[in-house]
């Protein structure tokens, strides 16, 4: 696990779309979330008992087959709440269509037992992480600002040089962006991005390098 002040984390890439799933812990206590899991619900299981962390919620940033794909499972195997944002309740309840499109099998859909609310917190152990509403890949896709340890998890809002596709139903490019400029690029430089798939970023990075961004979007 990465050490982040007074908060952990552990990447745990997944599945045929190399989805990274993350559990987000608070040091001193080892309660955790576990974001975006994708696939492969028992080795993330295994990984949770290795680290010895006490899961209180699974969390998806939006409902896309990747991210949310072992979720019933983990929802099963943890007794936890799974929270979403309301607006992704379509995209959830067609995980049969989602799988059928790329040859999968279909997953279970899981119980929302949580709404995602832009501006409330999830609070785990001594830390809380804010809910950001950053739709365009998706309708009500989310991010989470961890701000004491300068951490943001973005889903497919937002990747190492690049950003979230808008080409599939639901996704909206200007809305993408103006998540962006008003919720992300907003977050200090130094803050830490965690991505849905590919490697780390900072803002400062994107902000500087990032082709879709640089010159269109910004302080």
């Amino acid at each position: 696990m990465a050490e982040h002040g007074a908060i952990v984390v552990e990447t745990l890439t997944n599945g045929p779309f190399a989805e990274n799933c993350y559990l987000v812990a608070c040091a001193r206590t080892r309660a955790a979330l576990i974001v975006d899991p994708g696939d492969e619900a028992e080795r993330i299981a295994a990984r949770v008992a290795a680290l010895g962390l006490e899961v209180q919620r699974i969390v998806a940033t939006h409902a896309h087959i990747d991210h949310v794909g072992a979720v019933a499972a983990l929802q099963r195997h943890f007794a936890v709440p799974f929270a979403i944002h309301a607006a992704e309740r379509t995209w959830l309840q067609q995980l049969a269509l989602q799988a059928s499109v790329f040859r999968l099998p279909s997953p279970e859909v899981p119980s929302v037992d949580e709404e995602l609310v832009a501006g409330t917190a999830l609070t785990f152990g001594d830390q809380r992480a804010e809910v950001l509403a950053t739709p365009g890949h998706t309708p009500g896709g989310c991010s989470l600002h961890l701000a004491s340890a300068g951490l943001v998890f973005v889903g497919d809002t937002l990747f190492a040089g690049s950003i979230g596709r808008t080409d599939l139903p639901g996704g909206d490019l200007p809305t993408l962006m103006r998540s962006l400029r008003e919720r992300l690029l907003t977050l200090e430089d130094s803050t830490i991005v965690f991505s849905g798939h590919g490697p780390t970023t900072t803002i400062g990075a994107e902000r500087q390098h990032n082709p879709f961004i640089r010159g269109s979007v910004g302080r």
